[in-house]
């Protein structure tokens, strides 16, 4: 009798725990007031990342964020937006489209985290910014006219009002499909619960096909 109550006792456990671990709306992620349509129509499962390279919390989640990133499904994108809370951040944002124009963002993308939450490096104005990227094999020149193109501070302005229309008021905030907000959780939680979430938004998309 005795074993037989400890092994319920166990499975309890084990199902209460399993219970504890899903994710739970309104506290582990919320639904945006107003859905926000894809920037691709390729039909994937949309998933972005607004973030800025002085954040320390955004610096945490990178290498969980890069780890699934390599095990992406093929129904589902991953897209960095960087966000301009205050001025001196501007300059970052700059930083981030000039170097995807050049391709070569994904080089320095965790170098730039690390000058900012590691090194402590001030990278506030272009001189300072070009000089670091042209360490790290950046052509300065072409690196300074991405920087100043028009398209690059198109892209800038647009991660402004994106900021707006999603409401996302901090750092790291992940958003998928344009609908569900994850934020304010430990690194390894975001994760967990990002999986949860797009699990969720391909029984969305199935039950409408039906």
């Amino acid at each position: 009798m005795k074993r037989v109550l400890g092994l319920i006792f166990v499975l309890s456990s084990l199902i209460f725990s399993g219970c504890g671990n899903a994710a739970v709306p309104g506290r582990d992620y919320s639904t945006l007031a107003t859905p926000q349509p894809p920037l691709r129509n390729d039909g994937k499962i949309e998933v972005l990342e607004f973030f800025a390279y002085p954040c320390s919390h955004c610096h945490h989640l990178t290498p969980e964020l890069n780890a699934w990133g390599k095990t992406l499904s093929k129904d589902v994108s991953l897209t960095y937006v960087p966000v301009v809370f205050r001025a001196s951040w501007e300059p970052m944002a700059y930083t981030f489209y000039a170097l995807e124009a050049l391709g070569q963002r994904a080089q320095l993308h965790d170098a730039l985290f690390d000058a900012w939450n590691v090194s402590h490096v001030d990278l506030y104005d272009l001189n300072q910014i070009s000089a670091f990227v042209s360490k790290r094999g950046v052509d300065s020149k072409k690196f300074t006219d991405a920087y100043n193109s028009f398209s690059v501070k198109n892209k800038v302005l647009r991660s402004k009002q994106m900021l707006m229309s999603y409401g996302v008021q901090g750092t790291p905030t992940l958003i998928v499909d344009g609908r569900y907000a994850i934020t304010g959780l430990e690194s390894r939680d975001m994760i967990r619960v990002l999986k949860e979430v797009i699990e969720q938004v391909r029984k969305e998309r199935t039950a409408k096909k039906r």
